[in-house]
């Protein structure tokens, strides 16, 4: 009789610990989740302010490279084309070398608009 006592004690006292245990566990979740939340709202208000941003920024650098002449826009793309190719080789990041391709693109397509359009408005003979 003695022995199931002190068989029981130890297991009460496992069961208690393990319910202790569970419920810190949910506690933290619980928190963890609640700031995960908060943080995902505060970044959700601000979105927009800054979808407004990059929109102006990219209004911006949309209007420079159209005002801006062939020579300069066929540098500025060789400088960016080259400028990737060397992170290319050099071992960075791949997403490093895609963000250095962007303006190189960019310009590479306004001066194919500019180009396209100069062929497309020839006039009849």
């Amino acid at each position: 009789m003695a022995a199931n006592q002190t068989t029981s004690r130890p297991s009460s006292q496992a069961d208690s610990k393990t319910e202790s245990t569970a419920r810190d566990i949910a506690a933290t979740t619980r928190d963890v989740a609640t700031e995960v939340a908060d943080r995902a709202s505060a970044v959700a208000s601000r979105l927009p302010e800054a979808a407004a941003t990059t929109r102006g920024a990219v209004e911006e650098a949309a209007r420079r490279m159209e005002a801006g002449s062939d020579e300069m826009l066929a540098m500025g793309a060789s400088f960016s084309f080259g400028l990737a190719i060397g992170m290319l080789i050099g071992g960075a990041n791949r997403i490093l070398v895609a963000l250095a391709l962007i303006p190189a693109t960019a310009m590479g397509f306004t001066l194919l608009d500019r180009f396209g359009g100069r062929t497309n408005t020839r006039r009849p003979s």
